[in-house]
């Protein structure tokens, strides 16, 4: 797998990216963002596959990591929800030209509405799959116990057990604090462009009740919830990752209807 490039964001601080640009028919269409989930990074089976779908029809394609994760600078657990967003903002503004489609996993379909709150004019469409908006609050702090949270609270971290690592999530003050600042369930969010969430009926992280009320709650003249009896939290089975570039196809179509 070849290196990754980097960018400055700060005096101290680089996201590692990897990039590919449009060409032939495919230059003309928005380019593709994939944004990652919490502890996630760019060589995950979603974005490198994007990378291909993206390749094979000349279409842009950014995938990234926020600081502290995979190969950006930074430690994990000085991070936090509008850290990572930042991020996402600064690697869209100094890699990118033009509207994008952001595709949003777990919690980059987070990322993915607060930058669709932030830079609406740099958002063509967004692709949620399994969407986790405002899960530090909805999700973590919500599933605390009251002695877990005054821990937390006292302490300034907890760990918990992961599915997906032998390591255990380690929960911090910060993230959850920092995560009631970038709440985007609780006031008006309009998405002035096609929205397209994807979300299994098996995932155990992210129910398909906040798919759901994400669907309900956003203003939007474009939305559609597509549901996968039986898909998991990773959707990365080859039927969830041929129903995601369906999904990239047919709203790069909507794009370009909407601009005729």
């Amino acid at each position: 797998m070849n290196a990754p490039d980097y960018v400055k964001i700060s005096n101290d601080e680089q996201l590692a990216y990897h990039i590919i640009a449009g060409r032939g028919d495919g230059a003309s269409a928005p380019g593709v963002v994939f944004l990652g989930g919490f502890r996630s990074d760019m060589t995950g089976t979603k974005a490198l596959w994007l990378e291909d779908w993206a390749r094979a029809r000349g279409r842009a394609y950014l995938r990234f990591d926020y600081r502290g994760h995979g190969a950006s600078f930074g430690n994990f657990l000085d991070g936090a929800i509008g850290d990572w967003a930042d991020d996402a903002l600064a690697a869209i503004s100094q890699l990118t030209q033009g509207p994008q489609i952001l595709v949003g996993s777990s919690m980059g379909g987070w990322i993915a509405l607060i930058l669709a709150r932030r830079i609406p004019e740099r958002v063509a469409a967004l692709v949620g799959i399994a969407a986790a908006p405002d899960f530090t609050e909805d999700g973590l702090w919500a599933g605390m116990d009251a002695a877990q949270r005054r821990d937390l609270m006292a302490v300034g971290r907890i760990e918990q057990p992961s599915d997906y690592s032998d390591e255990p999530y380690v929960i911090t003050r910060r993230l959850i604090e920092d995560g009631r600042d970038q709440l985007v369930l609780r006031t008006p969010l309009a998405l002035p462009f096609p929205v397209r969430l994807l979300q299994g009926t098996a995932d155990a992280d992210v129910p398909v009740s906040v798919a759901l009320r994400l669907l309900d709650h956003i203003d939007c003249p474009d939305a559609r919830l597509t549901l996968v009896k039986g898909a998991d939290h990773r959707f990365s089975g080859p039927r969830e990752l041929a129903l995601i570039g369906k999904t990239l196809h047919s709203v790069t179509q909507a794009v370009a209807a909407a601009r005729n």
